[in-house]
């Protein structure tokens, strides 16, 4: 079951990928719903999905 929590996570992220501010809160909230391997999986993700946008970068900080 965490597992599509994982996947629902990576879905609401792309859709919310136009504006940093909302990614970074639903980046937030990520880090309370999902298991610590998990977030730690989501974070190397979100890296290489802001290498394809840029103006994602500063939500990582």
């Amino acid at each position: 079951m965490s597992r599509s929590v994982y996947n629902y996570t990576i879905d609401v992220l792309k859709k919310v990928s136009f504006n940093p501010v909302l990614f970074k809160k639903e980046l937030s909230k990520a880090s309370s719903r999902l298991l610590p391997y998990e977030y730690n999986e989501l974070i190397i993700w979100v890296k290489n999905y802001a290498q394809h946008n840029p103006h994602l970068v500063g939500a990582l900080m």
